[in-house]
This record gives structure tokens, sequence and C-alpha cells, in this order.
């Protein structure tokens, strides 16, 4: 294996992948492996999500039709206001 897929590896599990990533820690405790990490830093920019306020009674419509559909209720909104905008434009 040459130095440059090493360096793309998991550092404990060795995992090329995510799936690979994912599998090895479906199978081994973090516990067992604690001394093998390192502390980071991460800094995370997320979007500001802006609310809308709902009349209850249109809420429990909309709640209730992506219950339906089986999607979150915000999820089912924004894919309305979307079709709408792009109708709109």
């Amino acid at each position: 294996m040459s130095e440059s897929s090493d360096l793309r590896r998991s550092s404990i599990s060795q995992a090329a992948s995510a799936q690979e990533i994912g599998e090895f820690w479906d199978s081994h405790s973090l516990a067992n492996h604690w001394n093998e990490t390192v502390e980071v830093e991460l800094e995370i920019r997320a979007e500001r999500r802006r609310r809308i306020t709902l009349a209850p009674e249109v809420y429990s419509e909309v709640e209730e039709l992506a219950r339906r559909k089986g999607i979150l209720t915000e999820t089912l909104v924004n894919l309305w206001l979307v079709e709408r905008l792009r109708r709109a434009s």
C-alpha cells in the first residue's frame, strides 16, 4: 500500500470509505480505542434558519399530511414553498 493510500484511511479502523468506517464502529467500541484518539477543534458555520408562524389549525393539517407522506412537516412546507416560488418566477 502506498503512503498516499495510507493517508486516506481512517486512523483507527484503517477503513478507506465512510461505509467501511461505519461497519467497523458497528462492531467495535470506542472505549477500546480511546487512547488512540486526539482532541480536535472544529468550527461549524451553519446558515441561520428563519421561522414563520402558522395558525394552529393550518399547522395541524400540514402536520397530518406530512405524517401520511412519511416526511417531516418542515420538509413538506419547504417543498411546497420551493414549488410555488419556481412557478412564480
